[in-house]
């Protein structure tokens, strides 16, 4: 109002009718994306929660029954074991994929062609479908598979690498871990490519090792894109299906059994859909906790480190 104090009655009018074109315009632009992000996203979201409050079985009416669901969710032991299972391989898998990642990454950091083939070797099982490296690995790993195959010929008895409880576990950490550290490979590769040149000269003239740059000096400066590749691992972790139902199908005796192919091959095919669906909403809740929990965890430590 204080810029139109001085401006007559027609310079205000005009004025006016400016503003309201480009208010027209920015929610002109704007509206195709935000109603594609409520039809796509917010309503889904909306159903799935009203849907979880039911007790519907996909074909006949849906009865409110209010809480419910996640009153059984919580004593379900089904649920218990399978979260188990999912934090397990969430956080080892995480860990273990970002560090492997970080350290290859530092080790191919330089341009070369011999770099450029052993970062392609690395992202190529990223590029390959999930289920169908489920498939590759239960034929190597499978008691009929191709290790166990070639210990009998040496009169060695076969490695429950799918089919010990123990070792199911392992193998299908191992197997994602391999299948998804060359993601993060990239991501730390393209990072470093930011790091100043001139600051590692400085670095290596004040007498720093190899080890005190990259520990002290790189690692810090990347930190932003290992806390990303840090949230995006253990969000694709804690949804993990595909690998689990190629690999191991659950098995044995529920020993691989994460949350998601609780949700989708036991919950849903048992036609327990309003449960199957509350299942799903608290899946998408404690993702989102665990990536604001790991984006704040970060933050703080930034403004620790820079003293505000």
């Amino acid at each position: 109002m204080v810029e139109l104090a001085g401006l007559t009655d027609t310079q205000r009018r005009v004025r006016r009718r400016v503003r309201l074109r480009e208010s027209a315009l920015s929610f002109g632009m704007m509206g195709p994306a935000v109603l594609l992000y409520t039809v796509m996203t917010v309503v889904p979201v909306g159903v799935a929660v009203y849907l979880s409050l039911t007790d519907w079985d996909g074909f006949s009416t849906a009865a409110f029954i209010g809480l419910d669901n996640y009153k059984h969710l919580f004593d379900d032991p089904s649920s218990s074991d399978a979260w188990y299972v999912t934090g397990l391989i969430s956080v080892v898998g995480t860990v273990l994929m970002v560090g492997l990642g970080l350290v290859y990454a530092l080790a191919l950091k330089g341009r070369s062609r011999a770099n450029s083939f052993f970062r392609a070797v690395a992202y190529f099982p990223h590029v390959i479908s999930a289920l169908i490296l489920g498939y590759l690995w239960a034929a190597i790993l499978g008691t009929n598979g191709a290790i166990n195959n070639t210990l009998a010929k040496f009169g060695i008895e076969p490695v429950g690498f799918l089919f010990d409880e123990k070792f199911a576990v392992i193998s299908l950490i191992g197997v994602i871990v391999w299948a998804g550290f060359g993601f993060n490979v990239v991501l730390f590769v393209a990072a470093l490519q930011t790091v100043p040149a001139e600051l590692l000269e400085a670095a290596a003239i004040d007498g720093a090792s190899k080890r005190q740059i990259n520990t002290r000096v790189v690692i810090p400066m990347i930190a932003p894109v290992v806390t990303v590749a840090t949230v995006l691992n253990l969000v694709g972790l804690i949804r993990a299906y595909d690998i689990v139902v190629s690999l191991t199908g659950g098995g044995p005796a529920g020993s691989t059994q994460t949350f998601t192919y609780l949700i989708l091959a036991r919950s849903f095919e048992g036609t327990k859909v309003g449960y199957a669906t509350a299942q799903a909403v608290f899946l998408m809740v404690v993702s989102a906790v665990l990536a604001l929990f790991v984006t704040a965890l970060r933050n703080r430590q930034d403004q620790a480190a820079t003293g505000r």
